[in-house]
């Protein structure tokens, strides 16, 4: 497989107010200590807002240099509400009017799979210029009396625009694998048919995040091997071959057990530390916070990866 496509420009935002491992500690019950050696997070963003205000803060420099989009699509996991879709309302806040604009949810691989969908509609020439934003806001969405979430998850957004190429760019591979034995390992319950607001059975916990983390990774670790291997098969390209790699953000000791799938540490980025686990806006956060300190040129083989609830499993590589 191979879709000719360009990541023209990336662009990222989180709200200056930030909370430190300190104040997380009061909130969670948990030492400093214990959330840097669980978790890896410094700190982290908390925005008290609405996501197309992040969406659209992450996304204006780009809109600033490279003009409107034919098409929006927003790869987010926490939507304004359910109806319309959050995609209208951050239309609406780029001030963009007739363009169509829609979501792609697939939890925290929803930038990945909205890329691969931005990727070949432009291929197919359906579109030129794909702007894809992801805002992710937990404030508010989380159980302070689950502390491996609480403390983890952050605030903040970023924006990606996908083009035709100028030269050799494009998408050399992507892969993703869905193993529902993991759905009730990540839930936000609520809000749905199952158990909706006017049910007297539903509770405050059906309407915040829940996570079993010990279970994802276990049963993510050996699922992202085998991803790696298909990768591997597709493109002929080992862990070592990558020039970047660009995880989501799981936490920090998902991050510290890269290198035993071959990756060389330089090479991953790892913003946890100074953002937290910011769903589906974390890899696209981290592209944009790479792409911004130049450690991507044109030419170079980035890898994609991450881990989204279901569980799915995706990777994506890119010839810059």
């Amino acid at each position: 497989m191979f879709l000719g496509v360009r990541i023209a420009a990336t662009s990222l935002w989180a709200s200056p107010e930030v909370v430190t491992v300190e104040q997380a500690s009061v909130e969670v019950g948990r030492s400093p200590g214990w959330i840097r050696r669980r978790l890896g997070v410094e700190q982290r963003a908390r925005f008290h807002g609405l996501p197309e205000v992040q969406a659209a803060h992450a996304a204006r420099p780009i809109l600033e240099r490279h003009g409107a989009p034919d098409l929006l699509l927003n790869a987010s996991a926490t939507p304004r509400q359910l109806i319309p879709d959050t995609a209208v309302f951050v239309a609406r806040e780029l001030g963009l009017d007739g363009i169509p604009a829609y979501s792609i949810h697939a939890t925290c691989l929803s930038f990945v799979v909205a890329l691969r969908h931005a990727a070949a509609l432009v291929a197919a020439g359906l579109h030129r210029r794909v702007l894809v934003v992801s805002s992710e806001i937990s404030t508010g969405q989380v159980d302070p009396s689950e502390p491996e979430s609480a403390a983890l998850l952050g605030d903040g957004a970023a924006a990606a625009l996908v083009t035709a190429p100028e030269g050799d760019e494009g998408l050399l591979a992507w892969v993703m694998h869905t193993h529902p034995a993991g759905a009730e390992f990540t839930e936000y319950r609520g809000a749905g048919v199952a158990h909706p607001p006017s049910d007297p059975r539903t509770t405050l916990a059906d309407n915040r995040f829940h996570m079993n983390g010990p279970a994802i990774y276990r049963m993510a670790r050996k699922r992202v091997a085998d991803l790696l291997d298909e990768v591997r098969d597709l493109t002929g390209l080992s862990p070592g071959d990558f020039d970047l790699v660009v995880p989501h953000q799981a936490s920090g000791n998902a991050l510290a057990s890269l290198p035993r799938y071959g990756f060389d540490p330089d090479r991953v980025v790892d913003i946890v530390g100074e953002y937290g686990n910011c769903i589906a806006a974390s890899i696209p956060m981290a592209l944009a916070h790479a792409d911004a300190r130049g450690r991507i040129s044109r030419g170079d083989t980035v890898l994609l990866l991450g881990t989204g609830a279901g569980l799915s499993v995706a990777a994506a590589v890119l010839r810059w």
